[in-house]
């Protein structure tokens, strides 16, 4: 009889309940209002940076940005000028409401859709980028704003 197999089995469920007691104290730290808060923050410092670029001043769309429309971001159905206006528009309205948490759901919802035309009409080798944004995004539609929002603040599903 082997008396070392018992003390294996012993210093592995050790291990394993040391494992499991590290997993419980992360999820108690990074709950999912914390990852909600990272999720907005992230994407919507990446579409709101990217909004600054198509603007000088407030909201004044640059020569520079109905060229980018008419040439490398041509899309089907929609003028060069339309698309502009609604693409920079959108990428400073849902960014913010996602900062403070409002509407956050439909916001994400919102930048998921431009995602989705961006990776399929403009950029479809982008995909591991895209896919990274649809991540964040997704965790804000599936688990909503969390805590630190006004849709929490304002019972707001």
């Amino acid at each position: 009889m082997d008396i070392t197999q018992p003390s294996s089995n012993n210093s592995r469920a050790t291990v394993r309940q040391r494992w499991d007691q590290v997993c419980d104290l992360l999820q108690r730290l990074i709950s999912d209002s914390t990852l909600s808060l990272v999720a907005r923050i992230s994407v919507a410092a990446i579409f709101f940076l990217s909004g600054r670029t198509k603007v000088e001043g407030l909201l004044t769309i640059t020569p520079g940005t109905y060229e980018l429309f008419r040439s490398e971001y041509a899309l089907p159905l929609l003028s060069p000028h339309l698309a502009a206006h609604l693409a920079t528009y959108a990428e400073h309205v849902f960014p913010l409401l996602l900062i403070v948490g409002l509407f956050s759901r439909l916001s994400a919802l919102a930048l998921l859709g431009m995602t989705a035309v961006i990776q399929v009409f403009v950029y479809p080798d982008a995909w591991p980028t895209h896919l990274s944004w649809a991540g964040l995004l997704l965790v804000i539609i599936g688990r909503g704003a969390g805590a630190w929002s006004l849709d929490r603040l304002l019972r707001i599903r």
